[in-house]
């Protein structure tokens, strides 16, 4: 079962920008966290981005370097992750997920502490 929906992914070439949404239309995780992570090389998924359950507190994968911005919206129950001077090494399918996880730790990196997730959308970044 879907809890999560993802959209907005593409193709594009270098430096470009695309805005992802995720939308919660169950309403079921509006007091959990809400991460994006992609694929990663080594472990299983690579921490992108986090968004509070209140939108006040954002974290971010350490190779995002201030290229990506993740916001949430509480009366629509959506996030997004807003991504610009994308490189090609970006190219990746991008998950949304939902967990009550502690901030103050290094849990939010880790995908299983996470207890929903979407089917994901592909992003594709062009040389």
């Amino acid at each position: 079962q879907v809890q999560l929906v993802e959209s907005g992914g593409g193709l594009l070439q270098t430096g470009g920008s695309l805005r992802l949404p995720c939308a919660d239309p169950g309403r079921t995780f509006s007091s959990y966290a809400m991460a994006w992570f992609r694929p990663a090389p080594v472990k299983d998924r690579e921490f992108v981005a986090l968004v509070s359950w209140s939108g006040n507190t954002t974290l971010y994968g350490n190779f995002v370097q201030s290229r990506f911005t993740i916001s949430r919206d509480i009366a629509k129950n959506r996030v997004y992750l807003q991504m610009s001077s994308l490189k090609p090494e970006d190219t990746a399918v991008y998950s949304c997920a939902a967990g009550q996880v502690a901030l103050w730790s290094s849990a939010h990196y880790h995908a299983e502490e996470y207890d929903a997730w979407g089917q994901g959308t592909q992003v594709t970044v062009s040389t």
